[in-house]
């Protein structure tokens, strides 16, 4: 009797996990994926070569460490979705006040938006976990402030505010169950 309720639920369990791949199992991947890229180098392609390279190999997002003109300016009219980087040096200033992340928006995001497809800023480089603590203090109200920019320049609705972090946010735990 054990064996015939165990089956059962065995066989039940089986016809469920089939249904469920059939139905999911047509559905492919629909997300996309993306580069950083980094500019920090000599001689690399003028970034109309690099939008031109970057849509052969169907990248579809890419993240720049800045917010560089000639670069924003090739990428007009690619598809291709940008997110743009508020440097660390510049959060401290952005927190303190709204009017200044008001000021870096305007010239350096609205001016490319709808060309461009700016998707995003990254508050920062991996702000925490570098040892400035005073930079770290300044994170969540240099965010709070390009998010408020954004939003009375009506671009909040396509423009995400997030910050890249580095593994070191995380504590050592080695080994990894523990």
């Amino acid at each position: 009797m054990v064996f015939s309720s165990s089956c059962s639920f065995f066989l039940w369990l089986l016809i469920l996990s089939a249904t469920f791949s059939l139905v999911l199992g047509n559905k492919a991947f629909t997300g996309t994926y993306g580069v950083n890229y980094g500019r920090v180098s000599d001689n690399l392609p003028p970034p109309e070569s690099v939008v031109t390279l970057l849509k052969a190999a169907k990248i579809k997002n890419i993240r720049i460490y800045d917010v560089n003109p000639q670069v924003l300016s090739a990428f007009k009219g690619s598809g291709i979705g940008i997110i743009v980087c508020l440097p660390n040096e510049l959060l401290t200033d952005i927190g303190v006040a709204e009017d200044r992340a008001m000021s870096w928006i305007k010239d350096n995001v609205q001016p490319y938006v709808p060309g461009t497809k700016i998707v995003g800023i990254s508050i920062g480089n991996e702000i925490l976990g570098n040892g400035d603590v005073g930079v770290w203090e300044a994170l969540l109200p240099a965010s709070k402030n390009i998010y408020s920019a954004l939003d009375r320049l009506g671009l909040a609705h396509s423009i995400e505010v997030s910050t890249p972090h580095s593994e070191a946010v995380f504590a050592n735990s080695y080994p990894p169950s523990s």
